[in-house]
């Protein structure tokens, strides 16, 4: 179980992380490239203003392409299964790679955005298959701590982009379309290690009638002795749905029965990634200036912010299945919303004393293990618990498309706020962080040590009413 995780997750959410986060280091270089490129070919300067729009193209079509996997992420693995849809999605990335490396020698940018945009198709794909099949194959007892997998590669992915990005490594401007390129590694580990594992022992009974392979599958995942139970458990499951196929997205939306699980899946994710953590990330540079960290070591110091996700990932996954999901989630956002109140506070007073930086930089770090300890990876967990097996694929696709337009929106709206609203910006994200600890405590039971259908039961006094 723990290898089949890694191996989902080497080229599942790792490629979102990673490629979120070396586009940062070549930023000089790139711009340099576009320069160089659009003299050479019209035989005049690009204007600056183009070339901020080109350098925008290819640093936010990533979240485009990221909307479009995740639009047929649920589909892929509805018709190729979620092993098959993992190891397809491995030639979009590879295609990606080779785009980009050859981009830079041919002096075609274009070859760039594509390359993005293609990878970006990957990222969220890969995003919305990889948890459905963890959820999948995890026993209940352990199905927390196996899904906290995809938190975890995700901000290894972050943080193993930061190292690689250093100028020492791949960062420099001879090595920018290597580091690009970079991402078809994860994609050959997952064609190599994933085919020696069974597809989702669920997916094979439910979806496709397979009880034989099921059985198989079962017996490789948790053991000669101890399958029964899971098998069980998946075939209570799939006489409750009496056949009924897999729905599409739009179904969910009028299905009484999964109102209320659809409502906490939009209102999680639209918490998740407008809850702050972009604002951090964007203030972390400045705040490290003021703290008097020179421009050349604030790249080593950021590292210290991905290293901080990654530890948080670690540690949420240890304690998910001990403290429960609603504990982690509620706390987290609930102390992200003390952090920005200190933030506001020490952004307003930085001049006044020379200690005041120092509380900046250490909400800033306080601010990220809160986020990684609870909303940055239980909300994914919970997608795949709230929703029986006929429902998940789609729940995972309006999750992912919710995500990725907040994504994108936030990138395109939230430098205006920043310029508003300056340091005040934190009280915003208070007053959503807060929100949607409220809607949290009101709404989802605790789904720890409960099957599927058991957590449907929950909600049915929600969805129905008492009666």
């Amino acid at each position: 179980l723990f290898l089949a995780v890694c191996a989902v997750g080497i080229g599942g959410t790792f490629q979102y992380g990673y490629n979120v986060s070396i586009i940062n280091a070549p930023t000089q270089h790139i711009h340099k490239f576009l320069n160089e490129t659009w003299t050479s070919r019209y035989h005049k300067e690009l204007n600056p203003d183009l070339l901020t729009f080109l350098w925008s193209v290819i640093a936010s079509i990533f979240s485009l392409g990221g909307l479009c996997g995740a639009l047929i992420g649920g589909s892929m693995a509805i018709r190729l299964g979620r092993k098959g849809a993992l190891l397809t999605n491995n030639i979009i990335a590879i295609l990606a790679c080779i785009l980009m490396g050859i981009s830079f020698p041919t002096g075609l940018f274009e070859l760039l955005i594509v390359g993005r945009f293609l990878i970006g198709i990957n990222s969220g794909i890969g995003i919305c298959v990889q948890p459905l099949y963890i959820g999948e194959i995890a026993p209940k007892h352990l199905r927390g701590g196996m899904a906290m997998g995809t938190s975890i590669f995700l901000t290894g992915g972050i943080l193993t982009g930061q190292i690689i990005g250093l100028r020492e490594l791949l960062g420099g401007e001879t090595y920018w379309p290597l580091l690009l390129s970079s991402s078809c590694f994860p994609a050959f580990a997952q064609l190599l290690f994933l085919p020696w594992f069974p597809e989702s022992p669920r997916y094979l009974l439910i979806d496709r009638g397979d009880e034989l392979r099921c059985a198989k599958a079962l017996k490789r995942f948790h053991g000669s002795s101890e399958y029964r139970r899971e098998m069980e458990d998946i075939q209570r499951e799939c006489f409750a749905l009496d056949g009924e196929k897999p729905k599409k997205p739009w179904q969910l939306f009028t299905d009484r029965g999964v109102r209320w699980q659809l409502i906490t899946v939009i209102v999680m994710t639209m918490g998740q990634q407008l809850s702050g953590i972009n604002a951090i990330y964007f203030y972390a540079t400045y705040i490290f200036e003021q703290a008097g960290i020179s421009a050349e070591k604030i790249p080593y110091v950021t590292l210290g912010t991905g290293a901080c996700e990654c530890l948080t990932a670690l540690t949420c996954g240890l304690l998910i299945d001990y403290v429960g999901r609603r504990y982690l989630i509620i706390g987290g956002y609930l102390l992200m919303t003390l952090w920005s109140i200190v933030l506001t506070f020490s952004l307003t007073y930085q001049e006044l004393y020379s200690w005041v930086p120092y509380v900046s930089m250490t909400s800033i770090f306080a601010f990220i293990l809160s986020f990684g300890l609870g909303p940055g990876g239980i909300t994914n967990t919970l997608t795949a618990e709230l929703f029986i097996q006929s429902s998940r694929p789609a729940a995972y696709m309006i999750g992912g498309t919710i995500s990725w337009i907040s994504f994108f929106t936030i990138g395109m709206l939230f430098p205006f706020i920043v310029n508003g609203l300056k340091q005040y910006c934190f009280l915003v994200f208070l007053l959503e962080c807060s929100l949607v600890a409220a809607f949290i405590f009101l709404v989802i039971p605790e789904t720890k040590n409960k099957s599927f259908l058991e957590i449907k039961k929950e909600f049915h006094k929600l969805n129905f009413g008492r009666n």
